[in-house]
Formats: structure tokens, sequence, C-alpha cells
């Protein structure tokens, strides 16, 4: 049973098995590593983001002279103490400490696990980080599901019993992540001399999509090449991959695509698909109110919506598309309207 302690900060280490933090130690020397470090490692999004919550964090327990909920320990076979929980907070009671701050920083709440197996830590650590209020970014969580599925060889079965989701978006997680680290992270360190962008990963999540691939392959592209694409700026936004198939296929879109980026090509195929001439006069609410008719009375079909859903086909997937892009730009507008 777990049990209750304060423990010296002295013996707790950080749990280097943590995916973000383990991906700032293969970049960084250990011994230079700070609280506001691992506060960026365990960012889900930006820097800016990351220093923005340590700073409120590091400031409420300052204030608060302590932290509300324990961190989660695990006291190995050896007598060590591993943070699997709580490293961040950790971190910032050994700088507090460090730096001499006015309060009591030797010691911390935490509850302590003996004897977990590796599957425990992995269910800690899936349910506080995969979900919940804390969830990792989405690099750093395929990068765990990555080496649990192929490293630790835990059945695909169980992981989605722990963490949720579905099969299919657990397996192009998977197959984003060792992509990206096949073919991005080299490309970016030797061509460009700078370090990877875990948030560059949605595009290489988008990526997987069978039909984007196999239009790239019709095209007469090695799937290589798409990393370079993502670092050379062609590919501008993960939500516009889905309209690679149709860029390809079409020579002035594709020119404008290799010569620019995604954004550009779509204007292209705009341009080429829909004379608008008739659309135009219409006023945006007349356009709407057709628009809501049009879906009301059941179009898209049941089997056009199946095919949408399973982005079976180059059209299917640049209806999902336009779809997609229409409802960001209503969502937009609505917010705009109900904030004045």
């Amino acid at each position: 049973m777990p049990r209750h302690e304060n423990l010296d900060i002295d013996k707790i280490q950080l749990d280097i098995n943590n995916p973000r933090i383990k991906n700032y130690l293969e970049t960084y020397n250990r011994e230079t590593i700070t609280a506001v470090h691992i506060a960026l490692a365990l960012s889900s999004n930006s820097s800016a983001e990351a220093t923005t919550s340590f700073t409120s964090l590091r400031d409420s327990i300052k204030k608060c002279g302590g932290i509300i909920h324990p961190i989660i320990v695990s006291l190995e076979s050896d007598g060590s103490y591993v943070a699997i929980e709580g490293n961040t907070r950790l971190q910032i009671y050994k700088d507090f400490k460090r730096d001499d701050t006015n309060g009591s920083w030797d010691t911390i709440p935490a509850i302590v696990y003996e004897n977990l197996s590796s599957e425990k830590k992995h269910e800690i650590r899936l349910q506080s980080h995969l979900v919940g209020p804390r969830a990792w970014d989405p690099f750093s969580k395929a990068k765990y599901l990555y080496e649990l599925s192929e490293v630790e060889h835990m059945p695909l079965k169980l992981i989605i019993s722990l963490c949720g989701g579905g099969k299919t978006e657990i397996e192009r997680s998977i197959a984003a992540y060792k992509y990206m680290v096949s073919y991005y992270h080299p490309y970016v360190k030797t061509k460009r001399n700078r370090r990877p962008e875990v948030r560059e990963f949605s595009k290489f999540y988008e990526f997987q999509s069978s039909t984007v691939q196999h239009a790239m392959i019709r095209a007469g592209y090695d799937l290589s090449k798409f990393a370079e694409w993502v670092v050379e700026g062609n590919i501008d936004t993960a939500q516009r991959v889905r309209i690679l198939p149709k860029v390809l296929s079409h020579p002035e879109a594709k020119a404008k695509f290799l010569r620019t980026n995604l954004g550009e090509a779509e204007k292209v195929l705009n341009a080429a698909e829909l004379d608008t001439a008739d659309l135009s006069k219409y006023p945006y609410y007349v356009l709407a109110a057709h628009l809501y008719r049009k879906i009301f009375s059941g179009e898209p079909s049941l089997e056009e919506i199946k095919s949408l859903a399973a982005q079976d086909s180059i059209e299917a997937v640049d209806r999902l598309y336009q779809l997609q892009s229409l409802d960001g730009q209503l969502k937009l507008l609505l917010q705009s309207i109900h904030s004045i």
C-alpha cells in the first residue's frame, strides 16, 4: 500500500523515463538543467507558454509555503527514490533550497510506492499525463506510446485501456513519431543546423494518411521528401496536409507549392475549381442559409459521410478539409460577435 511521507528532496531523483525530460536529457547536459529547463521540457506547446506556466507554479508554491498535492514517488529496490509524477514541483523545491529561498524546502510531501512494477509505473504516467489536466504534448505522448509498444512490448489493448483513444489514433501517433525520428530529425539537424521542433508533430500525424502517402508515391516522390517540405516551409499547416494529394495532381498548384507552400497552392486550386462570379454577389447570410438547408435536407448522404470519415479518396480528403476550414472560420466569427 502507498504511504504519505515528507521526503528529503536530495534523496529523490527526477524521472528520466518521463518522455519530455528524457528528450531534453538527450540534448543537454544533465548538470546544467534547472527548474526552468524542466518546465520547458514538460510544457505542452511552446517555450513562452512553459515559462508562464512555470512562473505561476513557482510563485504559487512560494506564496503557499509548499505544495498542496503530494508528488508520486517510487521506492526502488536499491533504496533510491524516483519521482514518477511531480518532477517540476520537485525541481522547484530543489532550486528554492539551493537559492536559500525563505521557507522550508528540505522535504516535500510525497505518496510513496514500494516495489512498483514497470507496468504500474507506466500506468501512473499514462493516467497522469496522457489524459487529464496535465496531458503531455502530442510528440511526447507519441514517444511514450512508441516505447510502450515497441520497446516494452506492451499489448496495444492494454495501452488503449489505460490511456483511452482508438487503435487507429495510437497507431498513427506511433508511426508519426517513428517517421519524425527517422527523417525529420536528421534533416533539420544536418541541413539546417537546428533543433527539431516538437510542435511540428501534428503535420507528421496528418501525413500518416494512406491517401496522402500514396499520392506522394504516385507523383514520384520518396516518402522522406515530406520531412524536407516541412523543414523548408512548404508544409505550412497540419490541416493543409490533407489537400496535398490534390496539389500534387494539379500541375500549376504543384509548381506553386514547390515554390512556396500549401496555402498558396490552395489558392490556385480554388481558382481553378470554382468560378465564384455567381456566388460572390450573394451576402454571407444567404449562402449560410442555403448551406444549412442543404445539410438539413440530408446532404451529404450517409455513404459520403462514411467516406469523409475514412478519408478513402482524394475527393473525400479535400471535402473534409473544406468543411473543417469552414468550421474554424465560423467559430472565429461567432467568437468575435459574442465578445462584443
